[in-house]
């Protein structure tokens, strides 16, 4: 069992940014259609196939122009210039009242996003039809770190373009609860890392178990084992402090797991109990943090 926590990837990188890190899609473009006859601009190169992946074609960006603005995107966001970066996205609802040391908390889920992007974005094509546009470009696979050519979508607003990051159920989650979007957003995917946590630890109790006699162990041995990562013993990437409590005869245990800051990084308290083959279901409740 690898000893990597599968959800060690911030609730950004997962919900939001999946999409720009990831791509929409890969791209074939010898099948790309030409813009319509309302296009206003269409320069996809000839020279992008998808029989020739190693093309280096390039074409020209014109200032402001959807090609510009996902190149100024991953500028700011490599420079860790997140606010800026946010701003030409259509989560700007979301980010443009909050403080600077609201913002600062997010930092650590912003990092990952940076460390993701590439010295340079290599932009092989645009196409603008009326106020949509999209852009084509050489990403890293967010599963194998494979550069890929992928799409990313646009809207021009008020003359200026924007890069949709999230559908527009979210679209309409973010203009609603504003500033509050990301708690929101991170307490959900909170909850599901916790969940996903003690699941592990029950399969790595059975594990452990079949391996010595019907014994349990507690959190260091499955750790030394590699049967649990250390992600178990800190609450950074998941917002939840986890424990396993060990009956004297090590046949019972009972897993645990509780917001770092209750309402910030979660809400609900999750817990399961084994003893010997019969395990209870995973149950939660809002426990205000106990």
């Amino acid at each position: 069992m690898p000893n990597r926590f599968l959800y060690t990837r911030h609730f950004l990188s997962v919900f939001i940014f999946s999409f720009m890190l990831s791509g929409g899609c890969a791209v074939k473009a010898a099948k790309e259609k030409p813009a319509d006859k309302e296009s206003s601009a269409s320069k996809t190169s000839a020279a992008i196939e998808s029989k020739n992946p190693a093309s280096k074609a390039t074409i020209k960006i014109e200032p402001n122009s959807p090609a510009d603005t996902v190149k100024v995107f991953y500028a700011h966001l490599r420079e860790r210039k997140f606010r800026e970066a946010m701003f030409l996205t259509n989560l700007r609802p979301a980010i443009e009242s909050l403080t600077d040391a609201e913002l600062k908390e997010l930092h650590v889920d912003f990092e990952p996003l940076a460390a993701q992007v590439p010295p340079d974005i290599e932009i092989n094509g645009e196409i603008i039809s009326k106020n949509k546009a999209t852009v084509t470009a050489k990403l890293p696979d967010n599963d194998t770190d494979e550069i890929k050519l992928q799409e990313i979508k646009l809207r021009r607003e008020n003359n200026v373009w924007i890069i949709l990051t999230v559908d527009e159920q979210a679209e309409a989650d973010v203009k609603k609860e504003g500033k509050n979007y990301f708690t929101a957003l991170r307490i959900k995917t909170h909850h599901e890392e916790a969940k996903a946590m003690l699941e592990r630890v029950n399969k790595a109790q059975m594990v452990y178990a079949t391996q010595n006699g019907g014994l349990y162990a507690d959190a260091s041995t499955l750790i030394d084992k590699g049967f649990l990562p250390k992600d178990f013993l800190t609450a950074e990437t998941t917002g939840y402090n986890y424990q396993i409590q060990i009956s004297p005869d090590r046949k019972k245990y009972v897993a645990t797991a509780t917001p770092a800051v209750y309402g910030k990084t979660g809400k609900l308290s999750f817990w399961f109990e084994a003893n010997g083959s019969k395990t209870s279901t995973l149950k939660n409740k809002d426990g205000k943090g106990q």
